[in-house]
């Protein structure tokens, strides 16, 4: 039975902003409206480049009730409430359905690198307690754990498991999970550049990195995707893979949270141990952000 998508096209996986060590939500209030503004079709919240495993267990729960506040329901908001811990994981998700978040993000717990078996009860545990559908976040690059295709064919079955975030970085994967799921488990793609790919495979659009900086570009390539106009999607994205380069050029969010504030969208200030981008990368990144602004939109719209 096909589940119900929390959205299609672009999410921004949303930084969280910084002014000497506290979160500056002032900041992070303008930030949001500028996303919104800009269309894009739904926001993440304390994900990886919301820094989520640098915030306290209240200030994530102060960034959640926030951004939910702020949004108003104009778009859905995601809250990331995954970690190493299935105890913690379940306290944040009850916390996140209460204040009224219309999805989770559960990344795979990391450091401890259960097995296959354990990702399962890992999230039937999450699952067993929420009342708002979940994602799945895959992305072993960082936690040293991938979720397998028959794994996610196992979790798929769980109804309010409707999605997943895939970052693990092969096609393949990819092609192989959604033979197995068929309609039970929708596919957002975690890597910016390997978008319009798995969306060529029947994926659902992308929980983005890049569309922090360039959120109308990022949405445009969705949109002109499920339009039927590939040529245009193609185009852009490809354009985009030097400004995704560079965002990656160091580990993120240090690269997106310089290029926002090169934007004066905040301040360029990280939690320890992460440190501002090195400055060799800052007038690269600052030539790519003039490219990646005044790209081929116009011949697209």
């Amino acid at each position: 039975m096909k589940k119900n998508p929390l959205f299609k096209g672009v999410a921004t996986a949303v930084i969280t902003p910084f002014d000497d060590n506290r979160i500056d939500f002032w900041r992070f209030s303008k930030f949001l409206e500028f996303q919104l503004t800009e269309g894009i079709d739904a926001i993440v919240v304390c994900g990886t480049t919301g820094e989520a495993s640098t915030l306290s267990v209240d200030e994530q729960k102060d960034v959640i009730d926030f951004t939910i506040k702020q949004v108003r329901k104009r778009v859905p908001v995601i809250a990331g409430i995954g970690g190493n811990d299935t105890a913690k994981a379940i306290e944040m998700t009850k916390f996140a359905c209460s204040k009224g978040v219309d999805g989770l993000l559960a990344v795979t717990p990391y450091y401890n690198k259960c097995t296959q078996d354990g990702l399962i009860k890992h999230y039937e545990k999450i699952a067993s307690v929420s009342s708002k559908p979940i994602i799945l976040y895959n992305v072993p690059a960082r936690t040293c754990v991938n979720i397998e295709p028959k794994t996610y064919a196992a979790l798929s079955e769980i109804d309010n498991i409707v999605a997943v975030k895939e970052a693990g970085g092969s096609i393949s994967a990819v092609a192989k999970t959604l033979s197995l799921c068929k309609e039970k488990l929708d596919i957002y793609s975690g890597n910016d550049d390997q978008t319009l790919a798995i969306m060529a495979l029947g994926g659902l659009g992308v929980i983005s990195v890049t569309s922090n900086v360039v959120p109308r570009k990022m949405k445009l390539l969705c949109t002109r995707f499920f339009e039927g106009d590939i040529e245009c999607a193609a185009r852009l994205q490809l354009d985009l893979i030097p400004l995704m380069e560079m965002l990656f050029c160091e580990v993120n969010p240090t690269p997106v949270k310089a290029a926002l504030a090169e934007m004066c969208l905040c301040k360029n200030e990280l939690r320890g141990p992460l440190q501002p981008l090195s400055q060799r990368f800052i007038q690269p990144l600052r030539e790519e952000l003039i490219k990646a602004r005044a790209l081929c939109v116009q011949a697209c719209e």
